[in-house]
Order: structure tokens, then sequence, then C-alpha cells
């Protein structure tokens, strides 16, 4: 029998627990800067099959859409992987603000050089500079992890839904609906030839300029959030000169939040050094978080394609309309649960609870697939097909969950509050690396399914090892975080 590593250290009095009301005079302005990073995914997500299919690098074999939409999406979290580190460590030191504005330009001229890409080859190159110059995703984590402490991180992480479901809804409909202007709405836009030209454009240029007024909101209202601040010039000095980081200037007063810790002494922290901040918290954290993305990072890769792949192939046959409205309509009610009900289930059940019980739906998520294709094969487009479909979804949303639960377990294993950018950026690179893999892998081995001669389930196979690896790193995870701070 399997047991968790915390019930000999749990507290036996429970106290209540002031509650610090969130800082909303800035936390408004996290939830924004999102927004534009949100829409990216999932504005693209409808349309880029058939952009392939345009483009003609498959050369009308369908069967290898997939093969490449997944190396264009692993490019992303290649070139991610390889920098997210760096950029949150710097953050530990320079500040959040400047490398948040970075990716937000990233953002911007990444998505306008996309929907101007006439070659596959340009289509990798923009997705290689978002993801090269794009911190965000790691930095954003600190950021909020900054500004609150355990007693309100809970009810912070129930909003950061909030722009991820704006994106949710509005990207699947400008991807779906704007994409290819001049055949979907001719008379209004047949007659312009550069929209002809640059069918893809338009969508991809919402995304941009939205990325361009967080830019401004960003620089104008929102206040660095770390106190470790040093001069960039001194730390290029520093690095040159052959400095370690324990040369670096000690920033006062930086110690991790905690419900106990409001009379305890102030000591002085710094950034560790990279090595002190591998503690097996942190690693443990990691596998769980890695495995986690994996399948979620697949299941999400595969999901568009198994809509838009035929029926006769393994898919649904859906058009880029339809799926936009599904994935929408999916984003709000994903949003809307865990906006509403995970500070109470937190409060009822703990983070490590809510998060085995997230990956453990990927199972029947899985199984999901071929039930629905043999459903709609055998009697078409019926209503039992549309009632799987959303199932399929309704269990998606416990799997969504599994995001503010580990962000809970990455704070509390962080070796001090100095140091939350670089916890932060190990896992990020750690799961960049495996996000690099589960796109590329999923849809290369969903192509290789539908193919003539192979299994057709190969692709289910592979996704429930993956569900069976989340569902075993999440048990080693202690019920309630917080357990971890009270060691450390």
């Amino acid at each position: 029998m399997i047991t968790r590593p915390d019930d000999e250290e749990t507290p036996l009095l429970q106290q209540p627990i002031a509650r610090t009301p969130l800082p909303w005079d800035q936390f408004w302005i996290i939830l924004f800067l999102q927004f534009p990073d949100s829409l990216v995914f999932q504005t693209l997500a409808p349309f880029t099959p058939q952009l392939i299919r345009d483009i003609g690098v498959t050369n009308g074999d369908e069967s290898q859409v997939g093969h490449y939409v997944g190396i264009l999406q692993s490019s992303y979290y290649t070139a991610q992987a390889l920098t997210i580190l760096h950029w949150s460590r710097l953050s530990d030191h320079i500040g959040r603000k400047p490398l948040i504005l970075t990716a937000l330009f990233a953002i911007a001229v990444s998505m306008f050089s996309f929907g101007l890409s006439k070659t596959y080859v340009g289509l990798v190159i923009s997705r290689v500079f978002c993801g090269a110059f794009n911190g965000s995703n790691s930095i954003v984590k600190s950021m909020v992890m900054d500004i609150t402490d355990t007693t309100n991180l809970p009810k912070a992480y129930g909003y950061m839904p909030l722009p991820w479901m704006l994106g949710a809804i509005v990207g699947p409909l400008i991807g779906g609906s704007l994409s290819r202007p001049a055949d979907r709405s001719p008379e209004i836009f047949g007659r312009s030839e550069f929209l002809k030209t640059y069918p893809y454009l338009f969508p991809c240029a919402v995304p941009a300029t939205l990325a361009s007024v967080a830019w401004l909101v960003t620089f104008f209202r929102f206040r660095e959030s770390v106190s470790t601040k040093v001069p960039l010039w001194e730390l290029i000095k520093g690095l040159f000169s052959q400095q370690s980081d324990a040369q670096l200037p000690i920033p006062p007063n930086n110690t991790l939040a905690s419900s106990g810790e409001a009379n305890s002494e102030e000591v002085p922290l710094k950034p560790l050094p990279l090595r002190a901040s591998l503690t097996p918290k942190v690693l443990t954290v990691t596998a769980s978080y890695v495995t986690m993305a994996v399948f979620y990072m697949a299941f999400n890769s595969i999901l568009p394609l198994f809509y838009a792949t035929p029926i006769e192939l393994g898919g649904l046959s859906l058009d880029p309309p339809r799926i936009g409205a599904i994935l929408a309509v999916s984003g709000i009610a994903h949003g809307a649960f865990q906006l509403l009900f995970y500070a109470r289930l937190h409060d009822r059940f703990g983070a490590g609870a809510i998060h085995t019980a997230g990956v453990s739906s990927g199972i029947p998520i899985v199984v999901l697939f071929p039930v629905i294709n043999v459903l709609a094969r055998v009697y078409g487009m019926c209503l039992t097909v549309w009632l799987c479909v959303a199932a399929q979804h309704v269990l998606t949303t416990s799997l969504m969950m599994c995001n503010p639960c580990l962000v809970l377990f990455i704070r509390a294993a962080a070796p001090n509050r100095a140091s939350l950018g670089a916890t932060n950026g190990i896992i990020q690179m750690v799961a960049a690396g495996a996000r690099i893999i589960a796109p590329a892998s999923a849809t290369s081995v969903f192509s290789y399914s539908i193919q003539e001669g192979h299994d057709a389930w190969l692709v289910y196979y592979f996704l429930m090892v993956v569900v069976f690896l989340a569902v075993s790193t999440s048990l080693l995870l202690p019920r309630n975080p917080s357990l971890w701070e009270h060691r450390q």
C-alpha cells in the first residue's frame, strides 16, 4: 500500500488563520498580462492543421499533418527550455518587470511574423523566437508568489484561470473565424489581395496587438515585486569577473511568507546557487509537474487533430469553426469551475488530493477517444457521440486544477523566497523539455497510428502510459504543501 509522506508531522492543533487580502492594485495587472500569452496558443490551434496543408509541406499526405503540427509546437518549447531557467534566475537579480516586458515584446513580434510567413521554416522561426524570449510562464508564477503569502495564494490561483479562460473563449473563435477571411467573407474581404496573400495574418494580429497593449500597461502601472534587484551592469561585470552567486549583493529581508512567520525574526536572504536549489523537495515537485505537463500537452496536441481527422481514419471530421467553438465552450467551463470552486476544494481536501484526482481523471479521458470514434463510425455524429465529447471535457476540468496545486508545492519547496525565480525556472525548464517531446511524439504517434496497416489505438496506449506515470509521481507529494514549509 502506498502512503503519502506527510502524516507523522501533521500539527495536532489547527489554529484559525487570518487570511491576507489580495493586493488587487497589482494582481489585476498580472492577470491581464497573461491574456496575450493564452490567446496565442488558443488562436493558433484551430487553423494550424489547415495552414500546414496550405503551405504544402506534406505534399498532400494527410497522415503527415499531425507530424508537422507537432514539430511546430515543439519548436516553441525547445527554445523555451534552453532559455527559461536563465530568464528566471535573472529575474531574481534584476527584477521581474524587465523580463515580462521582454516576453510581451517577443509575443507581439513573433505573431506578426507567424502571420506573414509563407514557408514552414518561417513558421518554425517565429515560434522559436517567441519561445526563446518569452519567459513569462515561470516569471508570472514568481510574481504571484512575490505579492501573496500562504493564506491568500490559493485564492489568487482561483483567479489565475481567468485570462486563460478568456483566451480559450476568444482565441479559438478568432483562429477559427478570422483565418482565410477572403474565403469566409468574400463580400467584405474578397477584394483584399493582401489578405488573400496572407490569409492567416488577421487572426495572428489580434494577440500581437493585445501584447503591445499589455506591454504599455505593465511598463506604466506595474511595480517591481522583488527587493533583490541588482543593477544589470553590475551583474554583467560580476559574470565577467567570474563572481559567484555568493558574492552578489545581499537583498534585505526577503524570506518566505507563511502563516506562522509574522513574529519570526527576519533574516536577510539572497538567491542561492543553482546546485543549492536542487533539493529533494524541488526534485519531487519537478517529477510531478513534468509528468502532468507531458500528458496535458500530449492531450491538447491530439485533441484538435482528433477532431479534424476524417472519421474513417480515427477522428471526427470536424471543420475549424466547429473545433474552435468546442474548445471555446470547454475553456469557459474549465475556467469558471476553477474560479468558483478551486479555493473551496483546496480548503476541504488539500492540494495533494486534488492533484492526484486530477491526473487520475486522465484514464477515462484517454479511454473516451476510441469510444467516440467507434460510435461515430457506427452511428454517425449522433447525440451519444456529442455526450461523450462533453463527458471528456468535463473530466478535463479536474485535470486543469493540477496546475494551481503544483504551484503551491513549488512555493513550499523553494529554499527561500529570494530563490523563487530559480526554483520556478528549474521546474519550468524541465517541464519545457518534456513539452518538446510531448506534442511531437504524441502527434507523430497519432499520424503513424492512422496509417493503413498500423494499430489505430497505438496513440492511446502511449497516453495511458503517461497517465500512470503522472499518477505515480503525484503520490510522492504530501497532502498539504504547508507541511514542507513547517519543516524548513
